[in-house]
């Protein structure tokens, strides 16, 4: 079973796959990681963070005297979930149809 988990925006999916990928993370590292030869401003990812850890995507745990970020579930979970979500509004006027709503 999915579990019932906040729908991420794209910004945040972006997060997301840096902590997949790079693990438990600092703001400064998902930051750098993040900017790649763009522009991107280190408060924009502290906030995206702080929004995530308080819709419960990412965890925030105080390690070395920083704040470092991990996401609450793994990549596949979130996937699932994403792709579940996907279907059940692409579909759910087909369902109403066929049930004669």
């Amino acid at each position: 079973m999915v579990p019932d988990l906040p729908r991420p925006t794209d910004a945040e999916l972006a997060v997301l796959r840096v902590l997949w990928t790079n693990g438990p993370s600092t703001v400064r590292e998902v930051h750098d990681a993040m900017a790649g030869g763009r522009t991107v401003v280190y408060t924009t990812t502290l906030k995206t963070l702080q929004t995530m850890t308080e819709k419960g995507l990412t965890v925030r745990a105080t390690e070395r005297g920083q704040h470092v970020y991990r996401p609450r579930h793994a990549e596949a979970v979130t996937q699932v979930r994403l792709v579940t979500d996907l279907l059940d509004r692409a579909f759910e006027s087909c369902f109403l149809e066929e049930s004669g709503e």
